[in-house]
């Protein structure tokens, strides 16, 4: 399913209209609901050692194939990727989760947080510098290394205000984001193990998610 995924993906890059897409609305209902199926399996994989997402499900994680077009220059109608966000709350969850996207050469698994709210970004760093020892040791071990090389997103010119210009490690504050991502070509799914290579993928990111939820708690007035 994954490969014909692709596929449709492929030719909607190089068809993005709404008689192209309305003339294969059925292939693509189908493909999705087997994203979905995946999406599941990859749930119930990862709540095994994140019982934090256990019970969600996978319909609440995936994201809309349809852009919104309304304040944007780029007016195509159509996402050219699947793409499902696996966190207590499903897709919209501040929380550090899990994330599933699906692109012709442009496949990848995630984690961690995507463009936080501005008081949660405050937080976070704010709770990272107080810890950073801890932080480091996380995004440094070796097992998570070999997958996720570094902290991905947009970073700041400058250190925030707040913190030392010379406070060590201190490029980690200048992230406007605090997610990995781990890239796999489209030939990773044509492993009859892809799922279980995935799961292993996800399962390193525990110990990064945790440390950012325990900010997320505390931002949410939990902790």
């Amino acid at each position: 399913m994954i490969s014909q995924a692709l596929q449709f993906l492929r030719e909607l890059e190089e068809n993005n209209n709404r008689i192209w897409f309305q003339e294969n609305k059925e292939r693509y209902e189908v493909l999705r609901k087997g994203y979905i199926e995946y999406v599941q399996t990859l749930i119930d994989r990862i709540s095994l050692f994140d019982p934090e997402i256990a019970g969600l499900e996978a319909k609440d994680c995936l994201f809309r194939i349809y852009r919104d077009i309304r304040f944007s220059p780029n007016k195509l109608p159509y996402k050219n990727y699947f793409g499902a966000y696996m966190a207590s709350g499903g897709r919209k969850s501040p929380r550090g989760g899990y994330y599933f996207h699906l692109q012709p050469d442009g496949c990848f698994f995630s984690g961690g947080i995507w463009c936080p709210e501005p008081a949660l970004l405050k937080m976070l760093r704010r709770d990272i510098y107080d810890q950073m020892d801890e932080f480091v040791a996380i995004i440094e071990n070796p097992e998570f290394k070999s997958v996720y090389k570094e902290l991905e997103g947009e970073t700041l010119k400058r250190m925030p205000a707040g913190y030392p210009s010379d406070t060590p490690r201190g490029e980690i504050l200048l992230h406007k984001d605090f997610c990995v991502i781990a890239p796999v070509p489209d030939s990773f799914f044509d492993q009859p193990d892809w799922i279980d290579t995935a799961e292993s993928y996800f399962r390193k990111l525990l110990p990064f998610n945790q440390f950012l939820n325990y900010t997320v708690d505390e931002f949410q007035g939990r902790v």
